[in-house]
């Protein structure tokens, strides 16, 4: 009955991340520098990379989400796929050039480049090279990236004409393409989050028939029902759905669940977003033979019975949220918090200290009870909630374009990404030593060998972005406890492993949700398609998000997940995979096994 403690590998800790250290004088010409490539960019070899390069690709030659170590395989392997795909056009922007200095003690050039693909369909794509010089003084090649941009043929995946008001469906109802209950679609797509709205929209963009499926009853559900005090810590920029801006310059920063549920009602009804409400997956199968999906739906209606009715598609996308919306709980009674009203002048507990851990402590804090105690069970990660903010408000700000912000995020290699996370905790702990000292002090643990990517993309969350709860432990308004998990209840509180007891009326956890969208599909589609499918989350041996955004060997299924930030970006991904796989000219996908890395 007790909540276990897990503890995962940090996968991104054991590959190639060390950031440059050589000196880069504050005169030098990043353009001048960069011109040098301007004709080694079309025949990349071995000798213009350093040893250690690093190339991550985002489906243009790889077809898929791969990160390559070292210049001895980076190097044919360019050469090789450049080939294969018929790369042609490419081109330095040597205007683009500038120095990075992320910190006092590392720096590079940064400059970027596009190039078209002939095979397997036209296709813009771009790229960046990361430049640094070695040992003599040579400038060399530290990190490419290169991503797939825009199918050449075809509509933009990053434009969509708000609809005309005299032709906007009512989302209350489902609307086939023939008005016919029983219909065909290119794609269904399985939730109306963040992750299945951004999806749909481009897959709108790009001409493709498709229909979102959503159990609740409203857009916007999935954030509407949750706590009463939930804001997002990511900020309003960082928070834009495809397509413009999807939130106020006067909304406030720290979104509340309401503004974004309100919010993505308006962005489905601007763009009018092909959703059917109140309805479920009763299950679903497979036909090889056709490669066509079918899907057995019930949808609730309002004073009659549910209507019973089925629908075809050639892809599937799963977009069942981040976190699948199934909690890790025990298997004691437990209820959905909302808010510590009911329970003012008694006793909380709070099993859990991530961001909802916090977030409720605080909300029962408010809410006057009167002994608030969070049960803590690992070490947490916590970064200040303006450090946090000072580094997307440089990705994310009303001057500059989400999709230029998401580049700097998703697009260079993660292990990279989790170093240059590593120096920002060193710098905070450094500039912060009180603030941290005084929460151990309230016994607090604290892990100060983390950042926020590795939550995001190994844990799937645990940590927590400060946004003021972290004072009210210091100050001893919210108590802690430690060092033995809870295995039962009892008449007026919690038993816990030791012996111990802890008073309480209302136990809250916050232990977080079970993140496999395989076993959705094992619900939904059976065990054959589960085991063709690909595990959800987590990071593999190149570094990358395990089975997200891109092909399995189940033909036709596709995951989307992750916050606002991930859905935005790679939605397009899924959708260009799509078309370009409904247009006949399938991106090959490259699996070559890099040596050991």
């Amino acid at each position: 009955m007790a909540i276990t403690e897990t503890k995962k590998r940090k996968v991104l800790d054991g590959l190639p991340r060390a950031l440059p250290t050589g000196n880069i004088p504050e005169n030098t010409d990043a353009v001048a520098v960069s011109n040098c490539f301007s004709e080694k960019i079309a025949s990349l070899e071995k000798d213009d990379f350093v040893p250690h390069a690093i190339w991550r690709d985002v489906f243009s030659l790889t077809g898929t989400l791969r990160t390559f170590y070292s210049a001895a395989y980076i190097g044919p392997t360019w050469h090789t796929l450049c080939g294969k795909r018929q790369v042609g056009s490419l081109k330095l922007r040597s205007e683009t050039a500038l120095v990075v200095r992320p910190n006092p003690n590392n720096a590079w050039i940064v400059v970027s480049f596009t190039f078209i693909l002939k095979e397997p369909i036209a296709s813009s794509c771009l790229g960046f090279l990361y430049l640094i010089p070695n040992e003599n003084g040579d400038w060399k090649i530290w990190i490419i990236s290169t991503m797939l941009d825009q199918l050449r043929d075809y509509a933009n995946v990053d434009h969509l004409d708000p609809a005309s008001l005299c032709f906007q469906h009512n989302n209350s109802d489902s609307h086939p393409p023939n008005g016919a209950r029983a219909a065909e679609y290119d794609c269904i797509v399985i939730g109306a989050g963040q992750a299945g709205l951004c999806t749909a929209g481009r897959l709108k963009a790009l001409g493709v028939s498709y229909i979102c499926i959503e159990r609740t009853h409203e857009i916007g559900d999935s954030w509407r029902l949750r706590y009463d005090s939930l804001k997002i810590h990511t900020g309003r920029e960082n928070s834009h759905l495809p397509f413009g801006r999807t939130f106020a310059l006067d909304d406030p920063e720290w979104l509340t669940k309401d503004h974004l549920a309100g919010a993505f009602q308006k962005w489905v009804q601007k763009f009018d977003i092909n959703v059917m409400l109140s309805t479920t997956v009763e299950s679903g199968s497979w036909a090889e033979s056709t490669r066509l999906w079918t899907l057995n739906l019930r949808k609730q209606c309002p004073n009659k019975e549910p209507e019973i009715f089925t629908i075809t598609s050639s892809n599937v996308v799963l977009a069942a949220g981040g976190g699948c919306l199934v909690p890790v709980i025990p298997e004691y009674a437990n209820k959905d918090y909302k808010n510590g009203l009911d329970w003012k002048g008694k006793h909380g507990v709070v099993v859990g200290t991530a961001n909802t851990g916090h977030d409720v402590a605080e909300d029962m804090v408010n809410s006057g009870l009167a002994s608030v105690t969070m049960v803590q069970r690992s070490k947490t990660y916590v970064i200040p909630l303006q450090e946090h903010m000072n580094y997307l408000n440089s990705m994310y700000n009303v001057e500059t374009p989400p999709k230029i912000g998401d580049l700097k995020i998703f697009l260079p290699p993660l292990s990279v990404m989790r170093e240059l996370g590593l120096e920002d905790t060193r710098a905070s702990y450094a500039a912060n030593p009180d603030r941290y000292a005084n929460l151990e002090k309230a016994g607090f643990h604290l892990d100060r060998d983390d950042d926020i990517l590795y939550h995001i993309t190994e844990m799937f969350g645990g940590h927590y972005i400060d946004t003021g709860t972290s004072k009210k432990i210091a100050d001893g308004l919210i108590k802690m406890k430690s060092g033995s998990l809870p295995v039962s209840y009892t008449e007026d509180g919690l038993l816990f492993a030791d012996g111990s007891h802890l008073k309480a009326d209302a136990v809250v956890f916050t232990t977080g949700f079970l993140g496999n969208m395989r076993d959705t599909a094992r619900q939904l589609f059976g065990d054959e398609v589960a085991d063709r499918a690909d595990d959800f989350w987590g990071v593999d041996d190149e570094g990358e998000i395990k089975g997200a955004y891109k092909p399995m060997e189940q033909l036709g299924l596709w995951y989307m997940g992750g916050g606002i930030a991930h859905a935005r970006f790679f939605s397009r991904f899924v959708a260009l995979q799509i078309k370009a796989a409904l247009e006949g000219r399938a991106f090959p996908v490259f699996n070559e096994k890099q040596p050991s890395i």
